[in-house]
C-alpha cells in the first residue's frame, strides 16, 4: 500500500467534511487509524469480511482471537448479541459512553466484546460509517497500545489508508473488559475502570424514580431517598430519577426551595429523559402516575414486574394513586407534592 493520509479532526469540534471522508473509507472496506479516549484503533467495517482479514494481518494476530466492536449506541449492541442480560444494561446505564467493553453471547454463536466509545470523532465516525466497527488497539502484539496518533503511525504507517489525528488520547488506558457471556460476570482486563467499581454497579440494588419533565416530582424522591439512606448508612443501593416528555433544563425553582427547606440541594440536578436501558437497568421503577407506568411498559413490557405506582409500593395510595403534577403550581402546592412523596419514599426506604 502506499502513503497513509492523515487527517486532523478536531475532538471537540469536529469538521463533518473530514468525517464523512473517513467514515466513507470504514464503510467501503477500508482500514482507518481512529481515536478513542482510550487508546487509538484501526476500525474495519464489521461486515466486510475481507477488511476484517486484512485487519488481522497487519496486526499480526491469530484468527481464534476475536477483536472488540466499537457501536454508536444500544441499539448495534443489541443487533450483535444474542439476548443482552439484564446486569448487562446495569453496566451500560452507568459506564456508556465510556472505556468498558462487554463481552456477550453473539448473534452468530460465539461471543461478541462491544463497546460505545465516550468521543465525539469516534462517534461521529461510528454515526457517519452506519456500521459497527471491529476496533482493535494500533499496536503489534507485545507492544504497549499507542495514546497519541504518532505512535500508531509508527506500526501501521503505509499499511492503512487513513489515519485521523485528535491528539492525545484522555484516559490513555485501554478499556476494561467484563465478560457477561457466562453464568458469573467476570472481569477479564482492569482498564480505565476498577474491578471494584465495576462489580459494585453490578451488586448495588437500582432504584429509578419517574415523572413527566424530571424537574419536580421525581427530583424530590431521588432527593430525599439518596438523604434517608446517607443517614442511615444504607449502603448498595443506587437512587436515579427520569422524566417521559423531560428537555434540558433542571430542577423548577420552587423544587429546589421546597427540598432546601429539608436539607437538600438540587441546584446541580439535569433533567433526563427516560430510556429504554435506564428502564432495564433499574431493580425497582417507581413512577407517579398511571400514565408514567403505561409509557414505561410501552417502551420496555419485560420490566412488568419491577414497575411500580410510588404510592402503591409504599402502601400510602388510598384512593388516589397518582401523585399530581405540582408544575405551574403555588408554593403551597409543592409543598403538598412533597409531603405525599415524602411519606411514601420512607416507606420504600425501609422496604427496599
Amino acid at each position: 500500500m502506499s502513503r497513509t493520509k492523515t487527517v486532523f479532526i478536531d475532538a471537540i469540534d469536529p469538521h463533518p467534511g473530514a468525517l464523512e471522508e473517513a467514515a466513507s473509507l470504514i464503510a467501503s472496506g477500508g482500514l482507518v487509524i481512529i481515536p478513542t479516549e482510550t487508546v487509538y484503533g484501526i476500525a474495519a467495517n464489521f461486515f466486510d469480511p475481507a477488511a476484517v482479514r486484512k485487519l488481522y494481518e497487519i496486526k499480526k494476530r491469530p484468527a481464534d482471537k476475536p477483536f472488540s466492536i466499537l457501536v454508536s449506541g444500544i441499539t448495534q449492541a443489541e443487533d450483535l448479541a444474542s439476548g443482552v442480560p439484564l446486569r448487562a444494561y446495569k453496566l451500560i446505564s452507568r459506564f456508556w459512553p465510556g472505556p468498558l467493553t462487554l463481552v456477550l453471547k453473539g448473534r452468530e454463536g460465539g461471543t461478541v466484546g462491544v463497546r460505545m466509545p465516550d468521543h465525539r470523532v469516534a462517534l461521529a465516525l461510528l454515526e457517519y460509517a452506519g456500521v459497527p466497527v471491529v476496533c482493535p488497539s494500533a499496536n503489534l502484539s507485545g507492544k504497549e497500545p499507542p495514546f497519541e496518533c504518532a505512535g500508531a503511525l509508527s506500526d501501521f504507517g503505509g499499511l492503512v489508508e487513513m489515519a485521523v489525528d485528535s491528539g492525545p488520547c484522555r484516559i490513555g488506558r485501554e478499556s476494561s473488559v467484563v465478560d457477561l457471556a457466562g453464568g458469573e460476570a467476570r472481569v477479564l482486563r482492569e482498564g480505565a475502570l476498577s474491578a471494584a467499581e465495576i462489580m459494585t454497579a453490578l451488586k448495588n440494588k437500582t432504584v429509578l424514580f419517574v415523572c413527566t419533565g424530571n424537574s419536580c416530582r421525581s427530583v424530590m424522591a431521588e432527593a430525599f431517598l439518596k438523604k434517608l439512606l446517607a443517614e442511615k448508612k444504607h449502603e448498595g443501593i443506587d437512587v436515579f430519577s427520569a422524566g417521559i416528555s423531560a428537555v434540558s433544563g433542571g430542577a423548577t425553582q420552587a423544587t429546589r426551595g421546597v427540598l432546601a427547606e429539608e436539607g437538600m440541594d438540587v441546584s446541580g440536578h439535569k433533567a433526563r429523559r427516560l430510556t429504554p436501558v435506564m428502564i432495564k437497568a433499574a431493580d425497582i421503577i417507581l413512577p407517579m402516575e398511571k400514565l408514567h407506568e403505561e409509557r414505561i411498559l410501552e417502551m420496555a413490557p419485560e420490566a412488568k414486574n419491577r414497575v411500580f405506582l410510588l404510592k402503591e409500593f409504599a402502601g400510602t395510595g388510598g384512593v388516589e394513586a397518582d401523585i399530581p403534577d405540582p408544575i405551574g403550581g403555588t408554593l403551597d402546592l409543592y409543598k403538598k407534592t412533597f409531603s405525599q412523596i415524602k411519606e411514601a419514599v420512607a416507606k420504600v426506604e425501609v422496604l427496599i
